[in-house]
């Protein structure tokens, strides 16, 4: 009779004691693949409701003030619009959507009032908050294309937070901030006039609550002519992906406008980054515990075979069995245990996840096939783990000592 067929009858005749042994560990690996699937889908909607918060990383001349992020660009110095250009074409990953900006103060009817000229495609894909409110009309074209395909990754999606990119805004039109269009008393449709030239109000724009309510918004080219500044910007605002600000993207922005400042709004990054290692700190330490929990299961399954079993183990290495077979025997059957532990573990987990990421988080979470062999291979490590010191001290058994008991 061969090994493979003396551990095959071995587990077979002993059922009980086999499904005893992989209880542990089969609920051990369904619990890391359900959590790992959970979590997988979980940090891609973080990911997606951070980003819809907005610009994150904000590029201003290197003489500019950061004392306040969201003002930072107001009668700030000026740098070159073909700035923009260098950061498209050096194709940095992570970099989902740029806005080049223009921000002076004028007065408007008597009023002071923050002129920023932008790129309104630009602009608002980088502005959700403005869509949430009913920014988007018929009065203004949209492109209705969403602009942010990750909205729609495994499943999640915010309805109120597709981004669509207004291209028609007219090189007189304006967006007027909810405040600075009580101060003035603007209004849709009405004209007037900002250092002798006629703009037209083409939308009021939702109260948000930040400084956009002070501001009236217009056309970039538009402003840089009338201000006298031609093909220069204030600053640029960039929605960029957290996780690649927290891999080196200011860095790398940094070597490509090095007569610049770079700053980001460190608490919507560090609070993804944060979520996302607290997750994967929560994975490892079960992982951890059921790594111990799991081989000591095993091990005393093994270690209660190995006392029944002594009779056999000292007639085999009585008529010449080496101890290297005595040691497969054990560690076959723990390999045996733990792929079976890990194709069921991983059934239960993925049937867990998708059960608990629906009705617990609302999330789609969907079977992972990269999990299914990373599980058997943790399993089989376990119940390996688990058996050694059995298998090392069934070996060790003295085979003239067992038969004196016969």
């Amino acid at each position: 009779m061969s090994l493979y067929s003396l551990v095959w009858h071995e587990l077979w005749h002993r059922k009980s004691q086999m499904i005893s042994g992989l209880l542990a560990i089969t609920l051990g690996i369904g619990v890391i693949v359900g959590i790992r699937s959970i979590t997988v889908v979980s940090e891609k909607a973080v990911a997606v409701n951070l980003d819809n918060l907005g610009a994150n990383v904000l590029i201003l001349p290197q003489g500019a003030s950061v004392d306040d992020y969201y003002s930072a660009d107001i009668d700030a110095p000026t740098f070159p619009e073909n700035y923009v250009e260098r950061v498209v074409t050096s194709a940095l990953p992570g970099v989902d959507n740029m806005s080049p900006k223009l921000t002076r103060r004028v007065k408007i009817k008597g009023q002071n009032v923050v002129l920023t000229g932008i790129l309104p495609g630009s602009e608002i894909a980088s502005k959700p908050i403005w869509q949430t409110a009913g920014l988007i009309g018929d009065e203004l074209q949209v492109i209705c294309a969403e602009t942010n395909p990750a909205n729609s990754s495994s499943g999640f999606k915010d309805e109120r937070l597709q981004r669509k990119g207004i291209d028609s805004l007219g090189l007189y039109d304006c967006l007027a901030g909810s405040e600075a269009a009580k101060r003035t008393g603007l209004s849709e449709g009405i004209k007037f006039k900002i250092k002798g030239a006629e703009f037209n109000v083409a939308k009021i724009l939702p109260e948000t609550g930040t400084v956009d309510d002070d501001r009236i918004f217009a056309h970039l080219h538009t402003v840089q002519k009338l201000l006298g500044i031609k093909d220069q910007i204030s600053a640029i605002e960039i929605m960029g992906c957290c996780n690649a600000i927290s891999d080196g993207l200011l860095g790398k922005l940094r070597n490509i406008l090095p007569d610049t400042r770079i700053s980001t709004i460190g608490q919507i990054v560090s609070t993804q980054i944060q979520t996302n290692r607290l997750m994967n700190r929560v994975s490892l330490i079960f992982l951890i515990i059921i790594f111990f929990v799991g081989g000591v299961s095993i091990g005393n399954f093994m270690w209660a075979n190995v006392n029944e079993r002594r009779k056999e183990i000292g007639i085999l290495l009585m008529i010449g069995a080496p101890k290297s077979s005595i040691y497969m025997i054990f560690l076959l059957k723990a390999a045996v245990l733990g792929f079976i532990g890990g194709v069921a573990g991983y059934i239960i987990g993925t049937i867990t996840g998708l059960i608990a990421g629906q009705y617990l988080a609302g999330l789609a979470v969907r079977p992972v096939l990269i999990y299914f062999f990373w599980s058997i291979l943790l399993s089989i490590l376990i119940s390996v783990f688990g058996s050694l010191i059995p298998a090392y001290l069934a070996a060790e058994i003295e085979p003239f000592t067992n038969l004196q008991e016969v």
